[in-house]
């Protein structure tokens, strides 16, 4: 018999508890609404690792072929900090002048990276920059 208090891992927990008492596998499926291969899945699981072995497990693995190089990467934060109130389009453009080739929306995915996707949070990086390096602003 297996206890948990995880919400998360409860209804798993409950469907091999069942079949336990059942002794009937076929039964606590479809009771439970859940395949046979599942349940055997999250009893192997459990009898490798434990209870808690059942927590899901990401098993997506990020792409590093599509994320842009670090130099790139790079460029964009440091823009991103000099112009805040620039959209994802006109950085593309501008760092497009200075030879930086990204789209709009690899702009984009550089701000949900670094946490720099609306206005506010780049103003906040623009302070931390100022408090930490002493920049004097001007209206440029």
């Amino acid at each position: 018999m297996l206890h948990t208090n995880n919400p998360i891992i409860k209804h798993k927990a409950g469907l091999l508890n069942l079949a336990e008492e059942l002794k009937n596998v076929s039964r606590a499926c479809k009771i439970m609404g859940v395949s046979r291969d599942t349940f055997y899945r999250y009893q192997e699981l459990v009898e490798d690792g434990g209870i808690d072995s059942l927590v899901n497990q990401s098993k997506r693995v990020p792409n590093l072929k599509n994320r842009t190089d670090e130099a790139t990467e790079l460029a964009v934060t440091e823009y991103v900090v000099k112009f805040p109130a620039h959209g994802q389009h006109r950085t593309s453009n501008e760092l497009r002048k200075k030879g930086v080739f990204i789209s709009g929306s690899g702009v984009r995915s550089v701000w949900l990276r670094h946490n720099l996707e609306n206005f506010s949070k780049r103003l906040k990086a623009l302070e931390k920059r100022v408090a930490r390096d002493g920049i004097i602003l001007n209206d440029a």
